[in-house]
């Protein structure tokens, strides 16, 4: 599987676990951070934790090992790192105070309607 066959397999396990509001965004040619940044909202610390446990599953069974979690005790914002894709799964409050469709706005979205 490619990087954003990846991504889309991440992307998909967060709205079959009721994740709100995902979105990709192929950052490649913005940082050399990732590929892929995937951003969704939980709508309570046990569903962020959920979500993230949705992601790392999918991810890992196509091939791709978690590199770092970080944030998984606090549960308002949880990274996962997977290198060339990096998850973020925010409580409401906290994805509006981050804002990082904001800071990421020369990203290009990824299309996710076919989920």
């Amino acid at each position: 599987m490619n990087t954003k066959e990846i991504a889309l397999a991440a992307a998909k396990a967060l709205e079959d676990k009721k994740g709100v509001g995902v979105k990709l965004l192929e950052v490649t040619e913005v940082t050399t951070l990732a590929e892929y940044f995937l951003i969704c909202t939980g709508t309570s610390n046990t569903h962020v934790n959920t979500l993230c446990d949705a992601v790392e599953e999918a991810v890992e069974a196509c091939g791709e090992p978690l590199l770092h979690r970080e944030g998984h005790r606090s549960g308002t914002w949880v990274l996962l790192d997977f290198g060339s894709l990096v998850c973020h799964v925010f409580t409401d409050e906290t994805r509006q105070f981050y804002d990082l469709e904001r800071l990421w706005n020369d990203a290009k979205p990824v299309p996710l309607e076919s989920l």
